[in-house]
């Protein structure tokens, strides 16, 4: 494109479609004597000027730039001062033209006036299938000469738009029968105008029976991963960019493969539809590298146990369709009270990917029992009060049949030694016991042994510290093994009390999980 393509040099603007009918107006009062006008064209990046015709009372000549359908609009321009140019243009005559008018040999009057040839389509052609996508699409040329463009729906309400020289379309996802009407295309020119709108209109019908068939559909390779439970983890999408996203989900477990649509969103309409409720994960277009109003989607999930399962994300672009598929197990760790010990439960869901699961402690030579009396469940005891060889950290491990490996741990500490606090410090408070008398012994242990207890990535996770690009690149470091998030144990057995978190036994809930206390000032 030329410099000078920019300048605003004409003094009018006049735009049409190929094969419409136009008239290039230059009108002058009636002019006594021996009058000429010239028509030049000057095309889209050309520095010259080519004469189109050159007319006088007694002659007419054509030049190189002329068409056979370019004729004056009045053949008596000298008494009536009607030098306009009419013909119905072709996509090639888009430019600049200019009238210039002479009377013996003496330059009168020069109008330049710029000529847009405007080509607007619809597709699919009506009446448009049911949930296809319909393209409304506006060519211009040249594209110097926009100052903007807008699509208008039946309504009135301008639709959202993608912009490149020269063209700006709009796009409808999922067509429906209230979406047909008059669809209405406005164009604003740059610079001198004695117009400065330009409508055109298309008329859609969608078709009442038909619905779209989308046949050209790629699958992405099977993903299979894992995560703690409330650990941040991405869902991925397509590479690509994309119209709409449609997401469906299978709980996990289960053995049919039957999945509902639980998130949809629609970037033209800038449209989300969520079938979200308690028993289905919470999700939101914030995973990794997600642009969802530029169309690049993936979904941030903090997952419960029972939001693993059967992932689809299907992604469309115009009439073509990216599935993914990524199968999720779900890793957690609970404890609980039984009457001599304290019982820590590793569950763990979408069992039919999973190769193992184990219980171990810190140290390596000390040897775990444990028990499996439920699927998707490992349980190990600790006979309390805990001594310098059954407190620690509890790491329950899982692996997956792709060599995936991801872990949650449980770290229980000593009871604090009696008066061995630090001069000033205040000892954070006991919890009550409610136990009743025929447990004496229980009821003194549990004023005695504070527990330091932290599921993976929930109670030990280093809260507000860790951007969700901090942990795609900790599980990508560990190819495949979730990093080390957790209070280094030596830290944890060194801890002064003040830093100690005391838990109360008595659940909240059918989850097991201790309420925290506050500390004391």
């Amino acid at each position: 494109m030329f410099p000078n393509d920019y300048d605003t040099d004409w003094s009018d603007v006049i735009v049409t479609s190929v094969g419409r009918a136009v008239t290039l107006p230059c009108v002058d009062w009636p002019l006594m004597g021996f009058v000429t006008i010239n028509w030049k064209r000057k095309s889209p990046g050309m520095h010259d000027w080519k004469l189109v015709l050159s007319a006088s009372e007694k002659e007419r000549f054509f030049g190189s730039a002329a068409k056979a359908y370019m004729q004056l609009a009045d053949s008596n321009f000298h008494k009536t001062g009607n030098f306009s140019l009419r013909f119905a243009p072709q996509s090639e005559d888009e430019g600049r033209y200019s009238c210039l008018i002479s009377q013996q040999k003496k330059k009168l009057r020069e109008k330049i006036i710029l000529l847009v040839i405007l080509t607007v389509s619809v597709f699919p052609s009506s009446p448009v299938p049911q949930q296809s996508t319909l393209l409304l699409t506006a060519e211009v040329s040249p594209g110097f000469a926009i100052s903007r463009v807008t699509w208008l729906s039946p309504g009135g309400t301008p639709l959202r738009m993608a912009k490149t020289l020269g063209v700006v379309v709009a796009k409808l996802p999922q067509i429906r029968p209230n979406d047909q009407g008059k669809y209405i295309c406005h164009f604003h020119p740059r610079g001198n105008s004695s117009t400065p709108l330009f409508p055109f209109s298309v008329d859609v019908a969608v078709h009442g029976v038909n619905v779209v068939s989308f046949t050209n559909i790629t699958h992405g390779v099977l993903k299979s991963t894992a995560s703690v439970s409330q650990y941040p983890l991405t869902i991925t999408c397509s590479p690509k960019k994309g119209d709409y996203v449609l997401l469906y989900w299978r709980p996990p477990d289960k053995k049919s493969e039957i999945t509902s649509l639980i998130y949809e969103y629609d970037r033209w309409r800038d449209r989300t539809v969520t079938a979200q409720s308690k028993t289905t994960p919470q999700l939101s277009l914030d995973g990794l590298k997600s642009s969802p109003k530029d169309g690049l989607f993936s979904f941030l999930v903090h997952p419960r146990l029972n939001d693993g399962g059967l992932y689809i994300c299907e992604v469309f672009l115009d009439d073509t369709v990216f599935s993914q598929r990524t199968q999720l197990s779900i890793l957690q760790v609970n404890a609980g009270p039984s009457l001599s010990c304290l019982v820590l439960t590793c569950q763990y869901t979408e069992r039919s990917q999973v190769k193992q699961v184990l219980w171990k402690h810190q140290n390596k030579s000390r040897t775990l029992n444990w028990s499996a009396l439920n699927p998707g469940r490992l349980s190990t005891e600790v006979v309390l009060p805990p001594t310098k060889e059954t407190a620690g950290i509890y790491t329950c491990s899982m692996e997956l049949k792709n060599g995936l490996k991801i872990k949650a741990v449980y770290t229980i500490t000593l009871p604090p030694k009696e008066n061995t606090e630090s001069p000033g410090s205040v000892s954070p408070p006991y919890p009550e016991s409610n136990s009743t008398s025929f447990l004496p012994s229980l009821s003194a242990l549990l004023l005695l042994v504070p527990l330091v207890a932290a599921v993976a990535g929930v109670l030990l996770l280093r809260q507000k510290t860790l951007s969700r690009r901090g942990i795609e690149q900790s599980l990508s470091h560990y190819s495949g093994e979730v990093e080390n998030i957790y209070e280094n144990p030596e830290d944890v057995r060194q801890a002064s009390p003040q830093s100690s978190v005391y838990m109360d036994l008595k659940p909240r809930g059918d989850d097991d999980v201790y309420k925290e206390l506050d500390r004391s000032p």
